[in-house]
């Protein structure tokens, strides 16, 4: 849920695990975060290139990835891993929806 809040990568989601998680194999981890998302609590989206009014370009997340999408996108350890090129163009990121917001943390 922070993460969510943060507008995190994914892989910074399993960098900010403590151990064993931070070893958890990706579908188990897509697992737990399947739940938060069945729960309507977050969306799973793809970082898109964003253009401030000022014309400065930076990143947002896009549209959310379709829920019958999610077990295979979240499921592939790719996904999991910073990108090599440190282009987060691309890279799933996780969203807090209006119904997850008033959630403690």
């Amino acid at each position: 849920m922070i993460n969510a809040i943060e507008i995190d990568i994914l892989p910074g989601v399993r960098s900010d695990l403590a151990e064993p998680l931070a070893s958890t194999p990706a579908t188990d981890l897509a697992a737990i975060l399947l739940s938060l998302i069945d729960r309507g609590w977050i969306e799973v989206c793809r970082v898109i290139p964003w253009v401030a009014p000022d014309g400065t370009l930076g990143e947002q997340p896009g549209p959310p990835i379709p829920q019958q999408d999610l077990p295979a996108v979240l499921a592939d350890a790719e996904n999991w891993e910073y990108p090599v090129d440190g282009v987060w163009l691309g890279c799933l990121t996780l969203v807090l929806t209006e119904a997850g917001r008033p959630i403690p943390w």
